[in-house]
């Protein structure tokens, strides 16, 4: 999946950033296995995924306030 920068994550609704924050949890899983079993070509990766999801958290935790 592409990167969402930090100004269209705050454009989405908290539905939407919940199911985003869903589909970045697996993807990093993917990762995770690809990376156990020796087969992850861009280990970046599954730092960038880790960030993106704890941005998407905050964006979802500011809107619910």
């Amino acid at each position: 999946m592409p990167t969402m920068k930090l100004s269209e994550m705050r454009k989405l609704s908290v539905a939407e950033l919940q199911k985003e924050v869903t589909a970045r949890k697996k993807e990093l899983m993917e990762l995770r296995f690809q990376a156990s079993i020796g087969q992850l070509d861009k280990n970046h990766r599954v730092r960038e995924t880790k960030r993106e999801i704890a941005r998407l958290l905050t964006v979802l935790t500011e809107k619910q306030k």
